[in-house]
């Protein structure tokens, strides 16, 4: 098995606008290319209940009616990503929340032009991405794998 270390998961949302827009696979392609490990993914359309959970302490914000309209519009695409300090790794391939100052070579910078349209979702910490895992995935879910290129991903 893995140790521990390659083992951490986080918790990738590609939202409505993004699946509307056909760049489902441009975002799986980039994890894989980085190296990571895919272990759970559904398409699914989020209820009010599920995003209330997962949105909670954007719930009291002025803008929280548009972003449970924006995220309720279509399906999305919810992924657990798996690997060497990934939730680290993912939030700096996502790029900034504001499309505006997303770094070119960043899912947002090279896809999105608005902050109300910000491609994908990424988990902010190692605690999070458990807590969200944990409303997206059933525990039997998640797909434990050994993956045959970890040595030429990781080193020896």
């Amino acid at each position: 098995a893995a140790p521990p270390e390659l083992q951490e998961k986080t918790l990738v949302l590609v939202k409505p606008d993004a699946v509307q827009r056909r760049l489902v696979g441009n975002v799986i392609q980039r994890f894989e290319h980085r190296g990571f490990k895919l272990v759970a993914m559904k398409l699914l359309q989020a209820d009010q209940g599920l995003l209330d959970k997962h949105y909670q302490q954007l719930r009291q914000k002025p803008f929280y009616p548009a972003l449970l309209a924006y995220m309720t519009s279509g399906p999305l695409v919810a992924m657990v990503w798996e690997g060497y300090n990934v939730v680290k790794s993912t939030r700096a391939m996502v790029g900034d929340t504001n499309s505006a100052v997303a770094a070119a070579g960043t899912i947002r910078g090279d896809f999105s032009m608005h902050v109300s349209r910000n491609v994908v979702h990424a988990s902010d910490s190692v605690e999070t991405a458990q807590r969200e895992i944990g409303f997206w995935f059933q525990q039997n879910e998640l797909v434990a794998w050994e993956s045959g290129d970890r040595d030429y991903t990781y080193g020896p």
